[in-house]
This record gives C-alpha cells, sequence and structure tokens, in this order.
C-alpha cells in the first residue's frame, strides 16, 4: 500500500516534514472497502527507509525552495497552482515525487482490455493496464458530447421538435419524430439512458451541423491535450471514435466536474413528458447506481460505452468518506455484468493500496 509518513529534517533552525510513500506488501486482498465479498486488508505495513543520498537530495530541493520568499513551495506531484496542506504547527511539507512508472507493477490485473485508475485531485494515475492503447470508447463519446453542448450556450428550455435526421440506430428509442420536448430532456436521456436519437437532436439543437459539432469535439480533446483521441460523430457509433484508457480518464475528470452533467449520470430512471403531456421514463445504463453508496465509498457519476468493436466500456468517478476521489475506467470487457464487476474490484483495490 502506498501510505504516507513523515521524516523530520533540522534545516538551519527550520523543521522541515518531508512526506514519503511506501509500499505495502502487494500480497494483500483487494478492497473491502466496495464490496462485503472481498477479503479484510492485512493491516501490517512495511516502510520504505529513505537512503542518505535520497535525504540529501530532498533537503537540497528544500534548501533551494526556502531561498526566494516570493516564490511558492511547490510539490513533486501538484501543479504549480496546487495550495500545498499545512499542519497545526505550520510545518511546511513538501511532497515527495512518485515514480510512476512504479505505479503500474503492482501485482493486480483487470480482465478488460485496457484499464486506469486516476487520482482526480493529484492528476496521478494510481493503476494501468495497456492504458495508452487506441481503442473504439463507444457511448463513451456523450461524454465530450455533453461538454461541448455545455460550452455553446444550452438553451435548456427551448422545446425542440425530433426530425427524421435524428433517428439513429442502436439501443432504446424513446423518442419518435414529430414528438416536441424539451432541450434539457434531450441532455438528460442522451448521459441517463445513452439515448443515441435524444443526442442527435441535442447536438441539431445548437444550430450546428453534426460536422461542425465533431469538429468542435475534437477541437476540445486537443484543448484537454488527449493526443490520441479522435471523434467521428457524437454518439459513439462509429469505430473511428477512439481514446485510451488514460485519455479517457482526464476527459471524464473534466466532464465530471460540471455538475450538470455528473448530477446526470446519477439519475438511476430519468422521467419526463413531452409537451404533448405524454409521461416517460428512461432507465439508466450504469447499473453501479445500485451498489453505491456503499462502505464509505459514493459514486460521483460514469458513463456506459458498447458496440462490437468496444467491447463493454465504463468509466465512472468514487469518492471515499474522506473525500479522495478516483476515476476509474474500464475498456473492452466481456459481457455486460464485467465491466461492472471489474470497476468495483479496481475501485476496492485502489482504495485499499493507497492511503491519502
Amino acid at each position: 500500500m502506498l501510505i504516507r509518513g513523515s521524516i523530520v529534517i533540522f534545516l538551519s533552525g527550520l523543521v522541515i516534514g518531508f512526506t514519503v510513500f511506501s509500499i505495502k506488501d502487494s500480497s494483500i486482498s483487494v478492497a473491502s472497502l466496495v464490496s462485503s465479498d472481498f477479503a479484510q486488508a492485512d493491516s501490517s505495513e512495511a516502510g520504505q527507509v529513505l537512503g542518505i543520498q535520497e535525504v540529501s537530495q530532498m533537503v537540497n530541493q528544500a534548501s533551494n525552495n526556502l531561498k526566494s520568499a516570493s516564490s511558492p513551495i511547490t510539490s513533486a506531484v501538484y501543479p504549480q497552482d496546487h495550495n500545498l496542506p499545512e499542519n497545526k504547527d505550520k510545518t511546511i511539507k513538501i511532497q515527495a515525487k512518485i515514480n510512476e512508472e512504479s505505479l503500474d507493477s503492482f501485482d493486480y490485473a483487470v480482465e478488460a482490455k485496457a484499464a486506469a485508475a486516476l487520482d482526480s485531485k493529484n492528476n496521478i494515475f494510481l493503476f494501468q493496464q495497456d492504458a495508452d492503447e487506441v481503442r473504439s470508447i463507444a457511448s463513451i463519446t456523450k461524454l465530450m458530447t455533453a461538454l461541448v453542448f455545455l460550452d455553446n450556450n444550452p438553451g435548456w428550455e427551448e422545446v425542440y421538435i425530433i426530425k427524421d435526421e435524428d433517428r439513429r440506430l442502436g439501443g432504446k428509442i424513446y423518442l419518435f419524430t414529430g414528438e416536441e420536448v424539451k432541450v434539457r430532456h434531450l441532455f438528460n436521456l442522451g448521459l441517463v439512458a445513452s439515448a443515441n436519437t435524444a443526442t442527435v437532436a441535442l447536438v441539431s439543437s445548437t444550430g450546428l451541423s453534426e460536422a461542425e459539432f465533431v469538429a468542435k469535439m475534437n477541437d476540445k480533446a486537443r484543448q484537454l491535450r488527449l493526443e490520441k483521441t479522435h471523434f467521428d460523430d457524437p454518439v459513439g457509433l462509429s469505430n473511428y471514435n477512439v481514446s485510451t484508457a488514460k485519455e479517457i480518464a482526464i476527459l471524464a475528470r473534466a466532464a465530471l466536474a460540471k455538475e450538470d452533467i455528473s448530477q446526470a449520470t446519477l439519475n438511476e430512471n430519468y422521467k419526463f413528458t413531452t409537451e404533448s403531456g405524454k409521461a416517460k421514463s428512461a432507465p439508466t445504463t450504469d447499473y453501479l447506481l445500485e451498489h453505491f453508496p456503499q462502505n464509505g465509498i459514493k459514486i460521483i457519476g460514469g458513463k456506459t460505452g458498447r458496440t462490437e468493436a468496444a467491447g463493454y466500456c465504463f468509466v465512472g468517478e468514487f469518492s471515499d468518506h474522506f473525500g479522495n476521489r478516483i476515476i476509474s475506467v474500464v475498456l473492452g470487457g466481456d459481457d455486460n455484468n464485467s465491466r461492472f464487476e471489474e470497476t468495483k474490484k479496481l475501485v476496492g483495490w485502489v482504495y485499499d493500496s493507497y492511503r491519502w
């Protein structure tokens, strides 16, 4: 387990606490935090001893940072604008750098084509399995569609009339040609039930052509520095909608930070009424909503995806009772249940293997 400990060094009369990390025995069980089916974790912890050279390097780094009062003390892990935590006696803590390559070497594997787990706050990958492999992502695409839609000043209460050209195959059809529905229902249907027709109608409601909208999706990918991500349509039916497990985690981090998106994905059954007064409901495709919160862990939001090329996929963000958030990505699962079971196991393993 990665745990945080402290080494106290006296430098020029100033006490400096260094946060270090140690790795718990890799034979521990997958976390009991997520499911009672998982075995309890071993409570013993083995620390990693720093040699003189490593401590010397850390002292030198601290000394250099302290030379200029106008220069902020920054961490090797946190971004420049991160506010470093302070303890009660105002000891300055300098975060030791994590070797991200070592985080990929724990004795754990996901039964899917690719997977990743990201520390949402610190932007550190805590698990990677074929995480740089480019794969089809199916309806996970709709997270980017929702992001770009929000960038284009949505008129939530505007009424949209479903057109023939909005129709798309795949999944259950909730809206039919000629039906009038508010734009906010189109948005929610795409994220809750992964409704393709509603998503195409949502794109059309912006006044942009589908090609123009997809171009904005790819522009957004570049803004997020998603170098291996490309979109060919706004719904995810095209096999040329591709990304990697790592980049999907980054996309989900940006998307689920938007309350409109995260709250939409938490609907277990979205109920709405057309302008003609017809009541409808659309159940979620995210079956994990039935299992969380559980043992102090809650789900912040998520999105499913499935095509023949992509397999069964899921990305979700989770938080423990301390507010530590992670994003889990599972791509290319064998069946509908496997993507959710593998997600639960991965989330459990992360919270069992790391302490913040």
